[in-house]
C-alpha cells in the first residue's frame, strides 16, 4: 500500500504543480481564444493570475512564514544530545553521480548546521536519513552521498549512522525510529528546513518519537522588506514549495501519518 500511495503522490503533484498547472491553463487559454472560444478567457485568467498574484503580492512570504515559525528551537539548548537527525532533501543523487563530488541544493543548511551540532555535541550520534524519492529506483542513495560528505568534513564513521530505504518523510520517521529505537530520557534533535518541521514533527510524534525540533534553512521573516527579497522565479518557486506542505499537512492527516493537522509545539 506504501508503494502505491508513494507512486500516487509523485504523479498528483507532477500534474497539480501549481507553477505547472498555472502555465498549462495559460496556454490552453490562449489555444481556445485563438479558435475564437470566449471560454478560454477563464483557464488564461486562473493561469496568469498565479503568476501575477506572486509578483505583486507577498503570497510566497505568506504561504511560507506560518510553516517556518511554527516551531522554533528551544530557548535553552539542551546541555546532553543524545543524537542528532537530520532528514534528507539537501542532496542532489543526479549531480553528485555525473560529476562525482558531493552536490547540494537549496536546502544545504540541514547538512551544515548537522555537522556544526555534531562538532558541539562530540558525545551524540550523527543520523541521516534518506533514501531515493525516484519513483524508479536505482543509483546512489541520498545516505550515500551523506555518508561521504560527512567523511570528507572529517566526522568520524563510528558516530554516524545512516537510514537509506526511506523515501519521504512518513518513513524517515518510522524507519530511522525502526533503526535506532530510542529510549525514555534520551534527547535527540531533528534538523529539518524550517517550512517543512510541522510535517516532520507531526510525522515523528505519530511514529512514536519526542524529538527535539531544529529549524534550519530559513527562507523569509516577519519584516516586509524580507518578503519581494528574491527574484520572481525564486519566489515562484517558495509559493510553491510552500504549497506542496499545506498539500502535505492534509494528506498526512488523512492517512494518519501524522498526529495532528498543523502539529503545535
Amino acid at each position: 500500500m506504501d508503494d502505491v500511495l508513494f507512486v500516487a503522490s509523485k504523479v498528483f503533484w507532477a500534474l497539480m504543480r501549481p507553477n505547472t498547472l498555472a502555465l498549462v491553463l495559460s496556454v490552453l487559454g490562449l489555444v481556445l481564444l485563438w479558435r475564437r472560444h470566449r471560454i478560454g478567457r477563464w483557464p488564461l485568467a486562473l493561469g496568469l493570475g498565479w503568476y501575477v498574484a506572486v509578483f505583486v503580492l507577498p503570497v510566497a512570504a505568506l504561504l511560507t512564514l506560518p510553516l517556518e515559525e511554527r516551531f522554533a528551537r528551544p530557548a535553552t539548548p539542551p546541555a546532553q544530545v543524545t543524537g542528532i537527525v537530520v532528514l534528507g532533501g539537501a542532496v542532489e543523487q543526479d549531480l553528485t553521480q555525473a560529476h562525482g563530488i558531493p552536490a547540494l541544493n537549496g536546502a544545504a543548511e540541514r547538512m551544515t548546521e548537522a555537522v556544526a551540532l555534531a562538532l558541539r555535541h562530540p558525545q551524540a550520534k550523527l543520523v541521516f536519513t534518506g533514501g531515493s524519492a525516484a519513483v524508479v529506483p536505482g543509483g546512489p542513495t541520498e545516505a550515500d552521498t551523506a555518508r561521504r560528505l560527512f567523511a570528507d568534513l572529517g566526522l568520524p564513521p563510528e558516530r554516524l549512522v545512516f537510514e537509506a530505504e526511506s523515501r519521504n518523510t512518513h518513513e524517515n520517521a518510522v524507519f530511522t525510529h525502526r533503526l535506532l529505537r530510542p529510549r525514555p530520557g534520551e534527547t535527540w534533535l531533528l534538523v529539518t528546513s524550517a517550512s517543512h518541521m510541522p510535517r516532520s514533527m507531526g510525522s515523528f510524534r505519530a511514529a512514536g518519537w519526542q524529538v527535539v525540533p531544529w529549524p534550519v534553512n530559513y527562507t523569509t521573516g516577519r519584516d516586509p522588506s524580507l518578503w519581494w527579497n528574491w527574484p520572481f522565479p525564486t519566489r515562484l518557486n517558495q509559493a510553491e514549495a510552500a504549497l506542496r506542505e499545506w498539500v502535505g499537512l492534509v494528506a498526512y492527516r488523512l492517512l494518519g501519518r501524522t498526529d495532528a493537522l498543523f502539529p503545535a509545539p
